[in-house]
């Protein structure tokens, strides 16, 4: 562990480049932060570097200044298609992050190219903008960045690129496994030459990390940083800056009290976490009709071209509310965020403590709030116990509001709201039924028709969780939902063409039934005309048929002869060939 404070830039003992040293100081960056000071030194002394910092300490500078060194140090110039450095990040949104404070520096550096390489964007856009303008330094996702080392069919050879490599970055390193990344990650390790330097970032240190630590670094530096005033021996990781509240209340009164909060705070910048993409989308849409004269965005995984926009609009706004999931929890910085809440405790403790670091970043102010059922309150002392993450209670906020009956009016006259109402129910349970301290947060214990009034549901859905359970509490809305339109005319346009579509293959079903229903009897009579051709053999073989059978059996071909030339029909057909029959059997 390096025991650093705070320091200016020169007291550095290489002296950063002037440029380097201005762009610093427009950006207002008067002071290393202790990460930054124990980081840069070694890493422009050529060692590699496996850093532990709190989240919201500088760890993006803590890079990017020694990268850029580094760059400009080279005896020999990089090539527009050479790749001098690349930066591994796990979201879009941080790589987005990163580019920018980058961008920040390579202004005054016009020789270096910079490329960002993530989802969302056409990889063969990114081929054909690499070949056109390079990419000295690039910031990329796993998956993308290994999609483009295979893309040499499109005429990209990015393996012979990376053979002038001189430093790679994992940025928020146990992040990029925990999503599942370590296979990509080690096939891009794969091609990137041996003799780099190598700068491995996290906030957290866990045993896979350790694994990586040891494939991607040689005889690394090992830094663990701690804010000023933080004991050595302390695993606090949240800033002591921040403020960090709970608050009890039961479930069908949750969105009440988050509305209350948010509409007693329009001044203020909020992140409000969810635990899935569906409860997103549907709250989402909640706050922005409830809370007014705010600016709402909503923000998930599972989006693709809008993430990049939204995560843009929301950084720029200097109040406002953006609705999240845990892709927002991991090394984004949106400045002046006055509070984060957690609807939804998250499913790990590690990730409760990312959340919380979305404020009070470098030596800034923040709070944060969770929201707690009465059954979590345990959920308190463990944090407390296991993150060092000490909580006090917001009691004295008081909320005298019922928004749910509003609620569950736009479900009543939405059918878009009534949906994403029910997908985003189910989500949370099948959620809080995976939640890795399953001790406290127990989806048997849940009081679902509390939940569901929370939800602001018109009726219960169906799924496996709720067999068996006693939903008498629960008050169903005598609306038929299956009658609710959507709002947008050419959503219940297309909902009625695919109703009718749908009544139409119904009936046709039932006709299909229907037929199949004459084909037995089709095949009866193929049976009687079988055993009528039989005796008729038999007879001109000179059995002891009689004239009459020999009549009927001409009278079975005529029929069979009008029904061929269409002169009568199946069912003539069949009631002549039964009157024969009924005729012989009484004969009998």
């Amino acid at each position: 562990m390096e025991d650093v404070t705070e320091g200016t830039w020169d007291c550095l003992p290489d002296r950063l480049d002037d440029k380097i040293l201005r762009t610093l100081s427009e950006l207002r960056f008067s002071h290393m932060t202790p990460v930054q000071a124990a980081t840069i030194p070694l890493f422009m002394s050529n060692k590699d570097i496996a850093a532990e910092a709190i989240t919201g300490s500088g760890k993006t500078l803590a890079f990017v200044i020694p990268l850029l060194e580094i760059l400009l140090r080279r005896e020999e110039k990089l090539k527009k298609h050479q790749v001098g450095a690349i930066i591994i990040t796990p979201t879009r949104e941080l790589a987005i992050q990163i580019d920018e404070v980058i961008s920040c520096f390579t202004k005054h550096f016009p020789h270096f190219c910079q490329i960002l390489l993530i989802g969302g964007s056409n990889p063969v856009e990114d081929v054909k903008k690499f070949k056109e303008h390079g990419g000295n330094i690039i910031v990329a996702t796993p998956g993308r960045l290994e999609d483009m080392f295979r893309r040499q069919a499109d005429g990209l050879d990015l393996v012979s690129a990376v053979k002038t490599l001189d430093v790679l970055i994992l940025d928020e390193a146990d992040r990029l496994l925990d999503l599942g990344f370590e296979a990509s990650i080690n096939t891009i390790l794969g091609f990137l030459p041996k003799q780099r330097r190598t700068g491995l970032f996290s906030a957290t240190q866990t045993q896979e990390l350790e694994n990586l630590v040891r494939a991607g670094l040689r005889n690394p530096v090992r830094i663990t940083v701690k804010e000023k005033g933080v004991a050595a021996t302390s695993t606090q990781k949240t800033p002591t800056r921040l403020q960090n509240y709970y608050m009890i209340c039961k479930a069908d009164e949750k969105f009440n009290y988050l509305v209350s909060f948010l509409r007693q705070r329009k001044q203020e910048k909020h992140l409000v976490f969810f635990s899935t993409c569906a409860c997103v989308e549907y709250y989402g849409k909640a706050l922005e009709a409830l809370v007014k004269n705010v600016k709402v965005l909503s923000l998930h995984g599972k989006m693709k071209h809008k993430r990049n926009r939204i995560f843009t609009e929301f950084r720029k706004l200097e109040s406002g509310i953006l609705v999240c999931t845990d892709v927002m929890a991991r090394g984004i910085d949106i400045p002046e965020v006055n509070w984060v809440l957690q609807y939804d405790p998250p499913s790990s403790a590690s990730a409760f403590v990312h959340r919380c670091g979305r404020t009070a970043r470098i030596g800034n102010h923040g709070s944060a709030l969770v929201f707690l059922l009465p059954m979590e309150e345990s959920y308190v002392n463990f944090l407390s116990i296991n993150q060092k993450c000490p909580l006090q209670e917001m009691s004295e906020f008081k909320c005298t509001v019922d928004h749910l009956p509003k609620l569950r009016s736009m479900a009543k006259s939405d059918r878009a709201v009534f949906e994403k109402g029910m997908k985003a129910f189910v989500s949370y349970v099948q959620a809080y039924a995976k939640h890795e301290c399953n001790l406290i947060f127990r989806v048997k214990d849940l009081d679902f028709c509390s939940l569901a009034h929370g939800f602001a549901l018109l009726k219960m859905p169906r799924m496996p969780e709720l067999r068996g359970k006693d939903f008498s509490d629960f008050v169903s809305s005598t609306i038929d939902t299956d009658s609710i339109p959507y709002k947008d005319k050419n959503r219940e346009k297309q909902r009625q063409k695919m109703l009718q579509e749908k009544k139409l293959k119904h009936e046709g079903e039932s006709r299909k039934n229907y037929a199949k229903n004459k084909a037995w009897s089709k095949q009866k009579v193929k049976r009687e005309k079988k055993k009528k051709l039989a005796i008729k053999r038999k007879h001109e073989e000179g059995s002891d048929i009689d004239d009459e059978d020999v009549n009927e059996l001409l009278r079975d071909t005529r029929l069979l002869k009008k029904l061929k030339k269409g002169k009568i029909t199946e069912e003539e057909f069949e009631k002549q060939l039964t009157a024969v029959v009924r005729c012989d059997g009484g004969s009998e």
